[in-house]
Parts: C-alpha cells; sequence; structure tokens
C-alpha cells in the first residue's frame, strides 16, 4: 500500500514533501508525486496536506 496523490486537488505547496520521513514525495510540474517504491504508509503526507489530497491506497 502507499499513497497516492489526487493530482487535481494538489495545490503544490509541498508540505507532504518536507513532512514524509522517508523522502517518497517529490514535486512533478509543480505537484506532489509519491514513490511507490520508497512510501512505508506511515500516513504523515495525509494528514498534514491541506487540500486532503492525499490518501493512503
Amino acid at each position: 500500500m502507499a499513497a497516492v496523490v489526487d493530482r487535481e486537488k494538489c495545490a503544490g505547496c509541498g508540505a507532504c514533501e518536507a513532512d514524509c520521513p522517508v523522502q517518497a514525495i517529490s514535486m512533478d510540474d509543480g505537484k506532489a508525486k509519491v514513490d511507490a517504491d520508497t512510501c512505508v504508509s506511515c500516513g504523515a503526507c495525509t494528514g498534514n496536506c491541506p487540500c486532503e489530497a492525499i490518501t493512503l491506497d
């Protein structure tokens, strides 16, 4: 299971990237992108996304 970004909702603020303890999130064309191979599904990004654009799959 990995975090999933709804690119329509993502504002590109970078809060999730800064909060990810394993650096699984990067910015791609101004939107968050999750590396599923690195993501440990901890949920840190889901709780800190002001746009509620990230969910756990």
